[in-house]
């Protein structure tokens, strides 16, 4: 199966030639500059919480920016296992779809290791801990507990929204840290071949399945994004309980009550309606579903 002109042997072939390797982009030689934000304004949403001052939002937002790395890390846990069950899924005619997709599988798991590295270095040059929801391993399971095309499709949701992060918000703010922006632009790299991959499978996954498996798909898709809304609440007030540590100083109930419906709306667009908004994502689902494209875009607003 092809996806605008792209197969299994060509994504492979691209996938090998953008290749990098971990010790080239993270490291002590390599350090985060703490001056400076870590994520868009777009992203952190932290300017319009004037009770903080401008170097306590700063703190909010290289919070914000450890806790999107390592959302990102806690999906592409999720991801791997989906991967390599395809991988073993069915004998497929076309010899280049397992290695593609184990040059996936390895691709993630490499990605996994960086975020592990961001976390280890942010560690060592913040004020603080910085919690994250878990165990991941019940996150995980909660998720891998669906079905392979809804699983599929929350998987193309995240990969094209990331895309766009990068490109729309990342790419051309010189303000970020450059450390961190490398990072980002580096994930991205491979990151445009995973969401060619996830698209063909995806499809032939939709074009396997009966319309009651394609409405249960789409059932799976939000079942799995408001388990998702829920942890990102829970994250919104570990988020709070680092700041104020790093701040030195309690907010008040006004304050608090304020910062936790401004930064789970945040999360909620940087996780969910980014990919709910994305145009790619929408027409992918169009062409397996008009009514379940509908469905998404009812539900968006509540997250953008």
């Amino acid at each position: 199966m092809t996806i605008q002109g792209l197969n299994y042997e060509r994504l492979l072939q691209i996938s090998k030639r953008v290749n990098w390797r971990l010790e080239d982009i993270i490291g002590r030689d390599k350090p985060m500059d703490f001056a400076r934000p870590f994520l868009p304004e777009s992203f952190a949403r932290t300017q319009g919480l004037d009770f903080l001052s401008p170097a306590e939002r700063l703190k909010l937002n290289q919070i914000r920016g450890h806790g999107y790395l390592a959302m990102f890390e806690l999906v592409e846990r999720c991801i791997l296992p989906m991967v390599e069950d395809l991988t073993q899924a069915r004998t497929d005619p076309d010899p280049h779809r397992a290695p593609a997709l184990a040059q996936f599988a390895e691709e993630e798991e490499k990605h996994i290791e960086l975020f592990v590295r961001f976390r280890r270095a942010f560690a060592e040059g913040f004020d603080v801990d910085c919690g994250f929801i878990g165990p991941v391993e019940d996150i995980k399971a909660a998720v891998l507990d669906h079905g392979r095309l809804g699983k599929a499709m929350f998987v193309l949701g995240i990969e094209l929204a990331t895309q766009r992060h990068y490109l729309d918000s990342v790419e051309r703010d010189e303000g970020l840290d450059v450390q961190f922006k490398s990072l980002l632009k580096h994930h991205w790299m491979e990151e445009c071949q995973h969401a060619k991959l996830d698209a063909m499978v995806f499809f032939e996954l939709a074009a396997q399945a009966t319309p009651a498996e394609i409405d249960q798909a789409f059932d799976d898709f939000l079942d799995i994004g408001g388990f998702l809304d829920g942890g990102l609440g829970q994250q919104t007030a570990l988020d709070l309980v680092a700041l104020e540590a790093a701040i030195g100083r309690t907010l008040s109930d006004a304050h608090r009550e304020r910062f936790t419906e401004v930064q789970h709306q945040a999360m909620r667009w940087t996780f969910l309606g980014s990919a709910l908004r994305n145009e790619a994502f929408l027409d992918a689902l169009a062409q397996v579903s008009p009514k379940g494209r509908a469905r998404i875009e009812e539900v968006a607003p509540a997250f953008c």
